[in-house]
């Protein structure tokens, strides 16, 4: 990936020596890369001792920030200095700088999050539920592993600023579930070991009924004595026996998971009463704010599946414990192409949160499809949630940040080489929030195909546009969904129309859409003022969330003078040609870039523009059967 450090003939002349004293296992991770970086860049391992004279690079380990680092030129010497974790975070830093053609970046650098970590959703079985880029490769055949690749997944993501991973899925399931009996302790252990090498701190799923799956009780009530004593000594085990635990990560109440709702209590007696469980150990719970009701009958137009987390959660703040982090999405229903930014996020002033990201490209193209994802995110930490007079953005308003990961055991990592881009910006966005989503894309490129120009802006190109693309050819205007029902991938536009998910669209011959303004199912309400006010009308409401927000009818006019309906035909229309374009762009990098990454891609491009004739040719004659409403331009539309 990212760190296939490329030779450069001007490199600095500190370059030549590295000195720094191996203090800790994270000391040496960092002398260890930057000796094998410099070495691969300029052609020649550095020495551990320079002449009296000579100018090097000396690792220092002081008391600081745990990880935070200073890079700072000290006479003719230059030092990297920080504690812990910061030596890694700086060597990689600085190795990153230089392979972009930098000399020396005198800064101060200090993460936004204590929390900056990626979700696995793999399963002991070794396959990954939502994962597009092969197996998993921490667990084998029912059991967790500790391979090399781990480790190499640990350098990958310290070099980009991520502190943490959670290793199995959220939904628990086979030998997942005895990751807390004892039996994995040992393999475990060599994971947390070789994560913490790198300053990445291990979390674990765990079922919230393990006290009845596991242990035999008749109950997982979260305030019966006898639950509460089943899991403080099951984590007084696992953390005495796993260093480098970090916590626990649940899913409850949500999607058929058990959870405290089962006995009458709240999500706030449910995650205290694990809080304490972990609390002497140091650790903590992120709890999973997924949770509405997935047994709605379609015929109800009440419900609304997109107010369930606001109407749980909101009424609860204030009453978990400090050592408890809300885990809630970006947007209010499921990681769509397009959402509002969560309502919830804003009403939660007095509890720890953690904003949840995908890069599991679930609903934008598995990795199959092109989608660079961090000027969304990059739109999400920025959006301003209006709950106070300053610091009002998401950014703001959190304390930790995560993402489903895109990683798997396939030879390039995530699948679609380009969407390695989404990982490395998402550990620089959740470092540093205001990074910029075209520079990432730039660096990404450099740091993965060299410095040829043409490469640079041909791969950017493709990056910074994918995202409005895929939302013109699939979905435009907020309207989600309509993909082929479990796969979630290809277009099937009443697929779940019918369903109990609660993910409708309502449309018929005259109008489309969920009305969630003050006169519908005011989901718009649960945000501030104004900005409730803002999404509760059409007239002001952002066009790109106007099918969320509104039902309208096909003959709206939209700000531009064109109907609804032909907006719609018109984006399916440009998104599938800018697809083509961009596999016209790529096949211009043929020699210029590897040849098994050229035709990696290629392949991937095919089936993006094969999928996105589809989508468009399926959604367009779907609403033309349904409206018997041409396309004004008279393209062809199937009857």
């Amino acid at each position: 990936m990212w760190l296939d450090w490329k030779p450069r003939r001007d490199l600095p002349a500190y370059a030549k020596y590295v000195v720094g004293e191996a203090g800790s296992r994270r000391a040496t991770a960092a002398l260890r890369e930057l000796r094998t970086g410099l070495a691969a860049m300029g052609g020649e391992a550095p020495g551990a001792a320079p002449p009296e004279t000579a100018p090097c690079l000396r690792l220092v380990e002081e008391p600081g920030e745990e990880e935070g680092f200073r890079l700072r030129r000290h006479g003719e010497g230059l030092i990297l200095s920080g504690t812990g974790r910061g030596l890694v975070f700086g060597a990689f830093y600085l190795l990153r700088r230089l392979a972009l053609g930098e000399d020396f970046p005198c800064c101060n650098s200090s993460p936004a999050y204590p929390i900056r970590m990626l979700d696995h959703w793999d399963n002991a079985d070794g396959s990954i539920e939502r994962g597009y880029s092969g197996n998993s490769f921490f667990f084998r055949e029912g059991r967790p592993v500790c391979t090399e690749r781990t480790r190499d997944y640990a350098r990958l993501l310290a070099s980009c600023g991520l502190n943490g991973c959670c290793i199995n899925n959220v939904n628990v399931r086979g030998n997942a579930l005895r990751l807390l009996t004892g039996e994995y302790d040992g393999e475990l252990r060599e994971i947390a070991l070789c994560l913490e090498e790198y300053g990445v701190g291990l979390w674990l799923s765990v079922s919230f009924s393990a006290p009845m799956e596991l242990g035999g009780l008749p109950t997982a009530d979260p305030l019966d004595p006898e639950v509460k004593a089943w899991w403080a000594e099951a984590a007084g085990h696992i953390f005495r026996s796993v260093p480098n635990l970090a916590g626990f990560l649940i899913k409850a109440d949500s999607e058929g998971r058990p959870g405290p709702h089962t006995y009458g209590r709240t999500h706030a007696d449910g995650a205290n009463m694990l809080a304490d469980a972990v609390r002497p150990w140091g650790g903590r719970i992120l709890w999973r704010c997924f949770v509405y009701d997935c047994t709605q009958d379609w015929r109800d137009t009440e419900t609304d599946r997109a107010r369930a987390q606001c109407d749980t959660f909101a009424p609860l703040d204030g009453q978990f414990r400090d050592n408890v982090c809300l885990q809630i999405k970006n947007g209010p229903v499921d990681f769509q192409i397009r959402e509002p930014v969560s309502p919830l996020l804003g009403r939660l002033e007095n509890t720890n949160s953690l904003l949840e990201f995908q890069l599991a490209q679930e609903y934008t193209g598995q990795q199959k499809h092109v989608c660079y994802l961090i000027p969304m995110f990059r739109e999400v930490l920025d959006f301003r949630l209006r709950h106070r007079p300053e610091k009002d953005s998401a950014a703001e308003s959190i304390q930790a940040v995560c993402a489903v990961s895109n990683t798997g055991d396939d030879v390039n990592w995530t699948g679609h080489d380009l969407a390695a881009a989404n990982l490395f910006g998402f550990g620089l966005l959740a470092w540093d929030p205001r990074s910029d989503p075209a520079e990432i894309a730039r660096e990404w490129s450099v740091l993965t195909f060299g410095r040829d120009t043409a490469v640079t802006e041909t791969v950017c190109g493709i990056l910074l546009g994918s995202r409005e693309t895929y939302e013109k050819y699939t979905v435009p205007l907020g309207i989600g969904w309509m993909c082929v029902p479990g796969t979630h991938y290809g277009p099937s536009p009443e697929g779940y129309e019918y369903d109990r998910w609660g993910t409708y669209h309502r449309a018929t011959c005259r109008e489309i859409g969920v009305e969630r303004g003050p006169g519908g199912t005011g989901y718009a309400l649960q945000y501030h003022s104004p900005l409730a006010e803002m999404y509760g009308s059409a007239d002001s409401c952002p066009e790109e969330l106007l099918l969320f927000f509104h039902r309208l009818p096909y003959a709206y006019r939209m700000k531009d003078g064109r109907t609804l309906l032909q907006r719609i035909y018109d984006d399916h229309f440009e998104g599938c040609a800018e697809a083509e374009a961009m596999a016209r762009a790529w096949n211009t990098l043929e020699g210029r870039v590897p040849d098994e990454v050229f035709r990696r891609v290629r392949e991937r491009f095919r089936e993006q523009v094969r999928s996105a004739r589809e989508w468009r040719d399926v959604i367009n004659s779907w609403l033309y059967r349904l409206t018997l409403i041409p396309d004004e331009r008279g393209r062809r539309l199937y009857l």
